[in-house]
């Protein structure tokens, strides 16, 4: 697993878009398995910032217990439409997977509130992403075909076309 900051290092190109559609939108869902096993998901806001991937879920919330739980998420951006008779220039989906770190420590939680931009609340639960893997998928050009870039910690960027 990985900080934010080891997929820049890494692919610095696929970074920057991945970070570029997940941020052209406020609103993301996040999937998290539920006490008896069964996945939720839940509309989630996140952050990129010093090398991380911050986000947080108010107090009492389920997605919240879900984390505390069981850490293990997947974070998808917003899904638009691509622009229609223009396939090709829709941006894309991004998706994120791993663990959700809970934030402890004074400082890191001072740097998440102000990140997140959250008002200070000792119920909040607020988190930063240990990352297993991230996935880009797009489509090609010519449109015929998806494209999807899978980057994983210790590998190479992957890439897959479908038709």
């Amino acid at each position: 697993m990985a900080a934010w900051r080891a997929v820049v290092d890494a692919e610095p190109g696929f970074a920057r878009t991945v970070q570029t559609i997940m941020d052209a939108h406020r609103h993301k869902t996040v999937a998290t398995l539920r006490a008896d096993g069964s996945p939720r998901i839940s509309g989630i806001e996140a952050s990129f910032a010093q090398g991380q991937l911050w986000f947080g879920s108010m107090p009492g919330s389920r997605k919240g217990d879900d984390l505390r739980r069981d850490p293990r998420f997947a974070l998808h951006s917003a899904s638009v439409d691509p622009p229609a008779g223009d396939e090709s220039q829709w941006s894309g989906d991004a998706k994120l997977s791993g663990r959700a770190v809970r934030i402890t420590d004074p400082d890191e939680l001072a740097a998440a509130l102000h990140v997140l931009d959250a008002p200070p609340d000792q119920s909040a639960a607020l988190f930063r992403a240990d990352i297993a893997e991230v996935v880009l998928t797009r489509v090609g050009d010519p449109p015929d075909h998806l494209v999807i870039e899978l980057w994983r910690p210790g590998r190479s960027l992957h890439r897959i076309e479908r038709r």
